[in-house]
């Protein structure tokens, strides 16, 4: 799936994390965070690095959703 840095953006917002959360839990650096969200489109980025951050994502509950529309929005949790 090919996530944009504009997704990056609105998962973090949408979970109230700050840069340096995201990096922390994605064990990238702060600066890798910010070189990704100061760019427009898709992300430029190594796979692996990619790979953590939505592995953050997903461990905090976010779902990146693809075409038609982009977008992120939390997971639904199963009901019992």
């Amino acid at each position: 799936m090919l996530v944009t840095t504009r997704q990056i953006r609105a998962a973090r917002s949408l979970i109230g994390w700050e840069q340096r959360r995201l990096a922390s839990s994605a064990g990238v650096a702060v600066s890798t965070i910010r070189r990704i969200e100061s760019l427009d489109g898709p992300i430029g980025a190594h796979f692996e690095t990619i790979e953590k951050i939505l592995r953050a994502f997903d461990h905090a509950g976010v779902e990146f959703l693809s075409e038609p529309t982009p977008g992120v929005r939390l997971k639904e949790v199963a009901k019992s």
